[in-house]
């Protein structure tokens, strides 16, 4: 009995090897750097010394290219095993057909058991279905350098959006000095943010309605609150900042240029390495004339596409990337927020001084709302385009505010929401 026993184990040992050998897994991600690249090289390494016979080929296309380079890649079903998946990605994907249903995964998984709160709702945005097997967290907060601030003799963060605004005029000189680290490419989040920090009744459910189902943009405070964000570029910001993405923000904050920052966790890694410690702060984020503001709560994962011959083996891969002793390497690494809670409990990192931001919004989650995004609507990759647009035009005075919510309201009654 024993014999025969040992022989099925030997047995499924070697099936398993020759199943899996000489299997390449082609591997693409979308915020790709060279500091991340490694990151994920090194987590790579670890699974195939694990997996002899399987490598993983990844695929990282420049930042600025990388979405549309996954959907012209997934549209024409090129070999892909293992694609990563951000939040505004999520459902055009679905609605091409060409993501794998993961619920037969992650309802076996362990891991699911201790994902925090709000990661099993994200997984699940689109058709109450898992997609994809969450990563990471990206939840904003205000960044500060009080070694600038004190120079004008301000103590501590901005508690609320006038404040930030009155800082910002108070320092900013146009040449040299300037408060506000603006976004001019990709601005969606950090509009909203702004926006929807004047009212005191935003529909979780939806950032774009209020809790009595009104269209925020048909609400006059939303013209408050878009002026309020015009007035912010025009008078505390560098007017080339309506061109800048991720880096020049970012850059701009760590030479001091600009010390007042809005930014997802990622950011604490690039600090870290470019700051020595102390040096900037976090806080929470500003709240409105409401006495409230409404961060999102925004994802990254891995997903499998469902023409993928390699679904079985893929699915391992992205359960070892989750394991806590990897996923803490990755998030403390590259500047995430983990979506495994035992990762806080066990890192003392993930409790320091650097996620004082975070925590004080996760503790008052009725002041500081996370909010959802309607990323479901199949109207979302267009509606990211148009108002990217819309705000150049305003900040150049090329279209007035009435004329941009009226805009955007007459888009959301389309879509639907």
């Amino acid at each position: 009995m024993r014999k025969t026993l040992l022989a099925l184990v030997l047995l499924c040992v070697l099936f398993t090897s020759i199943l899996f050998s000489n299997t390449t897994l082609r591997m693409i991600q979308v915020f790709a750097s060279p500091e991340r690249t490694k990151i994920i090289e090194n987590i790579i390494e670890k699974f195939e010394a694990l997996k002899p016979g399987v490598k993983i080929e990844l695929i990282s296309p420049p930042y600025e290219t990388a979405v549309s380079k996954v959907n012209i890649m997934m549209s024409n079903e090129e070999p892909l095993d293992i694609v990563e998946v951000s939040d505004w990605l999520l459902s055009g994907l679905v609605s091409m057909g060409v993501l794998e249903n993961l619920e037969r995964y992650i309802t076996r998984s362990e891991q699911a058991k201790y994902w925090v709160d709000g990661v099993v709702e994200a997984a699940r945005t689109v058709n109450n279905t898992a997609y994809i097997m969450p990563n990471a967290i990206y939840v904003k907060t205000l960044f500060y350098r009080p070694d600038i601030l004190e120079k004008y003799n301000i103590l501590g963060a901005p508690r609320s959006m006038g404040e930030m605004m009155a800082i910002c005029q108070y320092i900013t000189n146009g040449r040299d000095q300037y408060g506000y680290s603006y976004r001019g490419i990709d601005p969606v989040n950090f509009m909203d943010l702004v926006l929807c920090s004047f009212f005191n009744d935003i529909d979780p459910a939806c950032m774009y309605k209020t809790t009595s189902g009104k269209i925020i943009f048909e609400d006059p405070r939303a013209l408050e609150g878009l002026k309020f964000y015009i007035e912010l570029y025009h008078k505390a910001s560098p007017k080339d900042s309506i061109s800048w993405g991720f880096d020049e923000q970012v850059n701009a904050f760590v030479s001091g240029l600009t010390p007042i920052l809005f930014q997802d966790p990622d950011t604490t890694a690039l600090l870290n390495y470019l700051l020595t410690t102390g040096v900037y702060k976090t806080a929470p984020l500003p709240v409105g004339p409401g006495g409230k503001v409404y961060p999102t709560f925004g994802f990254g994962g891995w997903g499998i596409p469902s023409y993928s011959k390699n679904k079985d083996i893929a699915w391992e891969f992205i359960e070892f990337f989750n394991l806590p002793e990897n996923a803490a390497y990755f998030c403390k690494e590259y500047g995430a927020l983990p979506v495994d809670s035992r990762i806080y409990e066990s890192d003392p990192y993930f409790g320091s001084a650097v996620f004082d931001g975070w925590a004080a919004m996760f503790d008052d989650p009725v002041t500081y709302q996370i909010t959802a995004y309607p990323i479901d609507n199949e109207l979302w990759g267009e509606w990211f385009r148009l108002q990217g647009d819309i705000q150049e035009r305003l900040l150049m005075n090329r279209m007035t505010p009435e004329r941009a919510l009226q805009e955007f309201t007459n888009f959301w009654k389309d879509a639907g929401i």
